[in-house]
């Protein structure tokens, strides 16, 4: 039983899907159960899964709303003495918190938790922050496995105290990027100019993302090179302000919204960036990598595992100076440019195809299930 808030265009949901689609149906029964997205939210499964069979919990969002969250938590109690399931598989920190104490109560033999990122750093007050950690440490102790997307993302949390080491799995992303058109067939397809740089962002406008610093680097960014244009493709709380924020550069700035076809932005482009205070592991920056462009990003949780520094791209610290000093360099240096989009792609291919990720999730629930003696053959255990 695989347990998320909600499944909004990301990270987690990309994630959750590959494993719905690819898990043998003959030795894994699953059910996902999920809530409803937020506004300025898209749904994943409405993009890119329509095919992905859901269970949607009354009540179950990313906010905390004390009743919604009871209401959640009483249903997935129901669901489990009903579903009866051997492992509850939750992912995301709300769902975290609801999925293990419901697992809890309906006595579920096994628990696993992903961490795809974590809020140690950048969202919260210093007190929340402390209740966050509280209750991840409590919750730790009642799960069997904790996977954690990178290995700067688990030694994190187990400087914070949350899971012994021994409970930890690393499991990296998997993801595939469907056929995409040529780069001049993208532009056209998005309305994007025939000539000069393109520059793509992918993911949440929200203040985690800091697109108040991705319009600093627009700005830098044209001063150097005015002909350059920035694609956003995505939605979220702080979209008003940036699109406010860049009012006055003359189209430099375009607003895609969510999109079902991503990879045409990625081929549209020349470099991706990213500009965040706090990461996972970014699957945007994995999709660029299979589309062969290079990254420019911020060098916070685990970007550094997918992007390798003056290899695949370049990573900078939370500066936007630094970050617009990258792209210039890259966008005035083609054959560097080119370099290490392929050097990225290689990598990327490499180690973080989405069979991969499934075969690790395998190896992890075969190995749950041999502990237990739910089944008689030993598999091998994935990376600690």
């Amino acid at each position: 039983m695989r347990v998320i808030a909600r499944m909004n265009v990301g990270g987690p949901a990309l994630q959750v899907t590959a494993l719905m689609r690819g898990l043998d149906p003959d030795r894994f029964e699953q059910r996902l159960y999920t809530g409803e997205v937020g506004l300025g939210e898209a749904d994943y499964l409405g993009l890119r899964a329509s095919d992905v069979p859901v269970h949607r919990v009354p009540g179950l969002g990313r906010s905390v709303r004390p009743g919604d969250d009871v209401r959640a938590l009483a249903y997935l109690v129901a669901e489990m003495r009903r579903f009866r399931p051997h492992i509850v598989h939750t992912h995301t920190a709300k769902a975290g918190a609801l999925g293990r104490v419901a697992a809890s109560l309906a006595r579920v033999p096994a628990r696993v938790h992903t961490f795809h990122g974590h809020l140690l750093h950048g969202y919260f007050s210093p007190a929340v922050t402390r209740l966050v950690v509280g209750t991840e440490r409590t919750l730790a102790r009642r799960t069997d496995r904790l996977v954690a997307v990178g290995s700067q993302v688990r030694d994190d949390l187990i400087a914070a105290g949350i899971g012994r080491a021994d409970q930890y799995e690393v499991v990296p992303p998997g993801t595939v990027l469907p056929p995409a058109p040529s780069n001049e067939e993208a532009r056209a397809l998005l309305g994007l100019p025939d000539h000069g740089p393109v520059i793509a962002y992918v993911g949440r406008i929200t203040g985690i993302k800091r697109p108040d610093r991705f319009v600093e680097v627009v700005r830098a960014v044209r001063a150097s090179i005015p002909q350059a244009t920035f694609v956003v493709c995505g939605n979220g709380d702080l979209l008003d302000d940036l699109v406010e924020a860049t009012a006055d550069l003359d189209g430099a700035v375009r607003v895609l919204g969510w999109r079902g076809d991503v990879e045409t932005v990625y081929a549209a482009a020349d470099i991706t960036l990213l500009t965040s205070d706090n990461e996972g592991m970014p699957v945007s920056l994995i999709e660029s990598g299979l589309a062969g462009i290079p990254a420019v990003a911020t060098n916070v949780g685990s970007v550094a595992e997918v992007v390798v520094d003056g290899e695949t791209g370049l990573l900078a610290a939370c500066d936007a100076r630094e970050l617009a000093a990258h792209v210039v360099r890259l966008l005035n240096d083609d054959d560097l440019r080119l370099a290490m989009g392929a050097q990225a792609r290689d990598v990327v291919t490499d180690r973080f195809a989405a069979q991969r990720l499934v075969s690790d999730i395998n190896r992890l629930y075969t190995g749950i299930a041999h502990e237990r003696g739910w089944w008689n053959s030993s598999p091998t255990a994935p990376t600690r």
